[in-house]
Order: C-alpha cells, then structure tokens, then sequence
C-alpha cells in the first residue's frame, strides 16, 4: 500500500498514440541498440516481441499502456522523492517494450557476477580479520582506513557462515561495442527488486500471449530465495528461525518494496520500536507478548541500526541491537561494515580481488575509472573535466555528480574545488553513452538509455535472479537512470534458450 497521508502524484510519460508504434519510424543513434542490429534488421531474439507488437493497433496498445498504469496506482507502486515541491510519492514509470537477454549473455552475466559476489565477501571478511590483502599492498591501507562506510570498531566481529553480503544489487551498463560492464556494487540496502516482480506480473497480465512464444525464464521464486538466504544465517542454525524486514517508515523512499518483500515472504515488517533487546536477545513486540526473533533483513544503513553504538539520535533502530549480534544471538542482513564494498574507489580495486582471493581474472569488465587521490589521476581529472563523469565515493541515486559534457562553467569549478580540497572523495570515469533501447514516448518509439540491476543472494548457494531491474532514462540524452532523477522501468526477460 501506499504511505498514508501522502500527497500521490500519479505521473506518466505516455500520451495517447497516433502512429503505428513499433519501430515504423524508429531511428537507431551511433551506439549499441538492444533491439536492432548495426545492419537495421531486429536481432533474432527480439522477433517475438517485434512481430507481436508490430500486429497490435495503436489503440489496443494504448489500451494496454492505460491498464498497466492503473494496475499500478491501484497497487501503490511508487517511490518517493525527496524535496521535490510538487509532491513527495509517486507511481513509478514503467515503459512496456521489454528488454530481451538471450541465453548465452545471460550465462556470461551471471558467471560474472557469482565470480564478483564471492570476491567481494572473501574481502570484507578479511579486511574484518587478518587483513591480508593490505598486508600485500594489494589496497592501500589508507583507502580502507578512510571509507566512510568501514567500521573499524567491528574488526574480529564473526558474522554467521562469514558472510557479509547477502543480497546484492550491481549495476550493469553496456558500451558501444556491446560489451556488458559493472559500473557499481550496491551491499548495504540495494533496492528495486518489487519493481522487478511487480513489472513481471503486469506484463504477463497484459501481454500473456508474448510469455508462451518468447520463452521467458521466471522470476517468481525470488521472495522464496530470499528467505532461503535469510534462514541460512540464522543464529546455530535453527530450523524455523523468526525473520522480519526491518524498515524506517512509511515515509522512505523504498518503503513500498520493504511491505512488499515483506509480504511476499509472509514475514513481519517492523520498525525500530517494534523490537527490543533484552539480556542479549532480540525480540518483537506483539499482541500475546514478546516474540525472540533471529534475522533481520534491515533496510537501515549502519548508521541509524543502534543509538548506544552509532548516531545516538537515531530514532529508527534498536537499543542494543549491536551487542545482540556480537554475541550471535541476531543475524543481520546485510552484516554491519558491507558499506566499505560500495565505496567508488573500492570498486576501482574489485579486480584485483578477484585476481587475489580468487586467482582468476574477471568475467565482467568495469568502467575505467581515476582516482582523485592518487596525484597522477588527480591532475588528469582537473585537465580533464569537460571530458568526464565524476562522482562522489558514496553518493548514489544520481546525487553527488559531473556529467562533464553536460555541465556548466560553474559546475566544473565546484567540481574541480570539490576534487582538490577532497580527493579521497571523489572518482572519475569516461562518459560511457551506454546501450539504448526503444521505448515508448508520446505514442512513438524513441531511444533511450538503459542499465541492468541483477540481483544476487548469498545463501547456501549463490543465486542470480535471471534478469534484474532495467531502468530507462526517460529524458531524451540523458543517460542517469535513477527513479529519483526522473527514471523509469522495463521489465527485463531472460530467455531459456
């Protein structure tokens, strides 16, 4: 449902067709296109589709879009923008033209990404232990001591089956060339899966007849896999362990997607004043008394998790939680101290993990990124900002930016201020017009930018979700995908062969 009491802006990108809408008219750029080909012919794994909408009348694919959007508002799937005058929640975008991945790219992304997890986990464990790897100098010592997100405060902290990371959500983008590239890891509270299942069950709605002939791989069992990981944790592995989603509020910006998960797993949702500690243990309130629970999948950054431990202002968590999970008495999801695996300059090492922890060279290549600390990168950064995409190191949402090209002579004066009295802060990397795809806009097919979130579980074993969040940047050139900055969604389908 919707956070009560909130102002609801129901928002949408279409307007009513008044051409044919599949690609009659529509005109690749100089990039990578997902649906046609660099010699003006649909790839072969998007035949389904195109020859299904290509039979489709402009009103009854108007009549489809208009069903999709009230299916939507009905079911209050929305996200919240902060600070946005014209009101705080709204229904989030959805364009209806699906992204297609065949098979073969799927077993490469997937590979990819199993390969990235367990390097990424292998590294938060040691840089929680014996340090290893910067006992090496494989990573600067410097460059953990000084993440935002590290906390030294839990070094020789045991989490359960020493895993930090259990549910992942890494960003992926695709060049000119084709070629998939990660362009960030999100550890702490990565989000967007509700809008994957919520895209899916709308789509098999409204269009069930593409389902049989596309041969789509399903994306249902996902609410089942995540409990499965939650389980595993579970403090002396408990059979039937009590797990609950623990979330800020109505008023976050994910909050649909923390009822929503919540629901899909049947498990509690709970606030901070929900739950309690006593003697060591966590326990829920409830209407016949306490209740011991045993995993939280929090949705609560660090920070905000304990008052006797972190920010002491923090209404959001629990008194006490900390030392319950010190004891092992709580398992936490994802563990306190993953937030260092998402710091930017972290993400330019994750390579070098791989190569170290796992003695294999990566899968999936990444984007070339520049390190403001380093004085060599620095300069070329400054020399180069016109040029460049800088970011702040624990930024996301599209906040904390440069899109060089785009920017104006007083943006790349703060930017460039911003990196010489900061550069620990701040990374850069080429502008990568990553693949477009045709998307629905006024009736007509145009190109647009798009991404893929994945999303990954660490349990007994690791699992991908075949497919993932795509976003679409729905403002013409644009190429930041964020819900916040005025992004949107397709649903994304993997084929099984």
């Amino acid at each position: 449902m919707a956070s009560s009491g909130a102002a609801i802006e129901y928002e949408t990108c279409y307007r009513r067709p008044h051409k044919p809408v599949f690609l009659k008219n529509y005109t690749p750029e100089a990039l990578f296109d997902e649906i046609v080909a660099a010699n003006g012919e649909v790839r072969p794994y998007y035949q389904p589709v195109a020859e299904r909408f290509q039979e489709m009348s402009p009103e009854e694919v108007e009549q489809k879009v208009k069903s999709i959007e009230l299916l939507f508002l009905k079911q209050g799937i929305t996200f919240t923008v902060y600070g946005d005058q014209r009101g705080t929640e709204r229904v989030f975008p959805f364009d209806p033209v699906p992204r297609v991945i065949p098979a073969h790219e799927w077993e490469q992304i997937e590979n990819g990404l199993i390969q990235r997890i367990t390097a990424l986990n292998l590294f938060l464990y040691d840089i929680y232990h014996e340090q290893k790897i910067v006992k090496d100098k494989v990573i600067p010592e410097e460059i953990i001591l000084s993440a935002a997100h590290y906390r030294p405060e839990f070094v020789g902290f045991s989490v359960p089956r020493d895993l930090y990371i259990h549910i992942c959500g890494t960003d992926l983008i695709r060049d000119k060339d084709g070629q998939y590239l990660v362009l960030e890891d999100n550890g702490r509270c990565p989000s967007g899966v509700s809008y994957v299942l919520e895209n899916r069950a709308a789509m098999k709605r409204v269009f069930p007849e593409l389902f049989g002939s596309a041969g789509v791989r399903s994306v249902d069992t996902y609410p089942a896999d995540l409990l499965n990981s939650l389980r595993y944790i579970a403090p002396m592995q408990k059979p039937n362990p009590v797990c609950v989603l623990l979330t800020p509020g109505v008023f976050n910006s994910a909050y649909f997607e923390h009822s929503f998960l919540a629901r899909q797993m049947s498990i509690e949702i709970v606030e901070g004043r929900d739950l309690v500690v006593v003697d060591g243990f966590v326990y829920m309130r409830t209407t016949r008394g306490l209740k011991q629970v045993d995993v939280i999948y929090r949705r609560i950054d660090d920070d905000f998790l304990d008052p006797l431990v972190f920010r002491k202002d923090s209404m959001l968590g629990v008194p006490g939680l900390v030392e319950a999970a010190s004891r092992g008495n709580v398992a936490l999801a994802n563990a306190i101290g993953t937030g260092v695996a998402d710091d930017k300059v972290t993400y330019a090492y994750v390579p070098a993990m791989i190569k170290y922890y796992l003695g294999q060279d990566p899968l999936l290549q990444q984007v070339p990124t520049y390190l403001a600390w380093r004085d060599e990168d620095r300069q070329y950064i400054v020399d180069n900002l016109p040029q460049l995409v800088v970011k702040a190191a624990n930024e996301s949402g599209g906040y904390g930016m440069l899109i060089g090209p785009k920017a104006s002579r007083a943006e790349l004066a703060k930017f460039k201020d911003l990196v010489l009295k900061q550069p620990r802060n701040y990374i850069a990397q080429p502008v990568v017009y990553f693949s477009q795809h045709p998307t629905l806009v006024e009736g007509n097919l145009e190109g647009r930018h798009i991404d893929l979130r994945p999303f990954v579980l660490c349990g007994e074993r690791t699992k991908v979700l075949p497919g993932g969040l795509t976003r679409v940047a729905l403002k013409k050139g644009s190429i930041v995908v964020n819900s916040s900055q005025g992004g949107g969604s397709k649903d994304t389908w993997v084929l099984h062969s």
